[in-house]
């Protein structure tokens, strides 16, 4: 392959410019190489150097797949920890291997969550400050600050100041630590059973966040951070703006495996997911692309179990697999075939679909980032797990929607649905009783008459 691309002077620039304009459109806090070896890898096709720029290429995408990312969780005996852990983990709290929710903390070592599907990452459970009575840098030093990523510290009610003792202490060893009040969602629920006419979200939200970083900064801790989450609702109140803040003062080589470990709660993270593992595989596509034009050649057999491994592979990175569906199906009472109906990704590497994929690759290949123009051309099966991936993606989306298009039994507030209805037949009933007293006092209506 070295050959193919040195083989002419002039397509090593085309090589260069096509690598550095695709970079470019990518902001900072989403690339997933460090800036330093996107410019080695612009270095070596400057000069010419394809072999070079492959395997700079190539360590580049084994660091990304090999660096371990390790999350550590701290904080108060019943603030909600082992639920934080298993919502990162998107695990239920009945699901096996699931961190323990509702146990009374006993014990005096960290304890290792490996995530499911991203096999590096690893979140791990530390018994709070207060139970082990050590000062912070002790504590730190017992539970091996050093091979963490960052902290969280998990509270349910207020931090108390052995926990921002401890925050002081991670900064001053130069770690990112973030500070997470949970059970949000009970908080909101309770004010508004006890002030239902003057209830108003966005304002008892406001006063609560003053309030912490009031007392933060009477600490001693400087623009300090602060996310309200619910761990049985992660799509309301702060969790996607902690996710989207941890993937941007995550490492770059990290950063592509943590988003790919987060829950499909949004659209938006699912947007984020997609356009991380795009960009991993163009990265791909470059290093082994090939000049010229795309070969309008017919899909080989020996291609389809590569085609099928690549495309179960994002199936279960975006929770499209069957097993994911299947747990779907059982949750929402409907039959697992009932789910597949509605979207596309398990029916692409069908008989009948493959006599079509082809006229589809050329489409796809000439519409999607103008790929062509950029003077290589990359091959089929690379185009094809472009196609795979924007499917699966859009096969996400379809499930979300479906999932907060219909009540769940499994909602966390299922009484609240109840009620509602109560609420509505009721107002319903009254707007009769108006309607038919109306028309008695105007004399268009008599009882006797019913």
């Amino acid at each position: 392959m070295g050959q193919l691309f040195s083989a002419q002077d002039k397509d090593h620039g085309d090589s260069e410019t096509n690598f550095t304009a695709y970079f470019k459109k990518i902001k900072k806090e989403n690339k997933i190489i460090p800036e330093e070896t996107i410019h080695l890898i612009e270095f070596h096709l400057e000069k010419g150097n394809i072999l070079g720029a492959n395997s700079v290429i190539r360590d580049a995408l084994k660091n990304i797949d090999n660096a371990p990312i390790n999350i550590a969780v701290t904080g108060e005996s019943g603030a909600g920890k082992s639920s934080f852990i298993n919502a990162l983990r998107g695990v239920g709290h009945e699901d096996e291997g699931a961190a323990k929710v509702g146990v009374v903390e006993t014990t005096m070592k960290r304890t290792p969550y490996k995530h499911p599907k991203i096999k590096t990452l690893t979140l791990w459970d530390l018994p709070g400050i207060g139970t082990m009575k050590f000062p912070p840098k002790d504590y730190l030093e017992k539970v091996k600050f050093q091979e963490y990523d960052f902290f969280i510290l998990v509270s349910a009610t207020h931090f108390t100041k052995l926990e921002l003792d401890l925050a002081k202490a991670i900064r001053f060893m130069k770690k990112n630590y973030y500070l997470v009040r949970t059970k949000i969602d009970v908080d909101l629920e309770n004010e508004k059973k006890n002030k239902p006419h003057t209830f108003d979200r966005k304002e008892i939200l406001q006063k609560m966040e003053n309030y912490y970083i009031n007392t933060l900064k009477t600490n001693g801790m400087d623009a300090p951070q602060i996310f309200f989450i619910s761990n049985n609702n992660l799509s309301v109140c702060d969790f996607p703006r902690l996710m989207k803040t941890l993937v941007k003062d995550l490492p770059n080589q990290k950063r592509h495996s943590f988003v790919l470990s987060l829950s499909n709660i949004t659209e938006a993270a699912i947007d984020r997911k997609h356009k991380s593992m795009q960009q991993y595989i163009w990265m791909e596509a470059f290093k082994s692309g090939l000049l010229a034009t795309l070969p309008a050649v017919g899909i080989l057999r020996d291609d389809v179990e590569k085609l099928k491994v690549k495309l179960n592979h994002y199936r279960v990175l975006f929770g499209v697999d069957d097993e994911s569906l299947e747990v779907m199906a059982k949750n929402s009472k409907v039959p697992v075939e009932q789910v597949k109906k509605i979207i596309k990704s398990p029916y692409l590497l069908e008989t009948k679909k493959m006599e079509t994929l082809d006229g589809k690759l050329l489409k796809f290949a000439s519409v999607n980032g103008g790929l062509l123009a950029t003077g290589l051309y990359f091959r089929k099966t690379f185009y094809l797990q472009l196609l795979f991936l924007d499917t699966v993606a859009e096969d996400a989306k379809v499930l979300l929607r479906e999932a907060y298009s219909k009540p769940s039994s499994n909602s966390t507030h299922p009484q609240l649905l109840t009620m509602d209805k109560c609420y509505s037949y009721l107002m319903s009933l009254t707007g009769f009783v108006v309607i038919c007293f109306v028309l008695f006092y105007l004399g268009l209506w008599e009882w006797n008459k019913v």
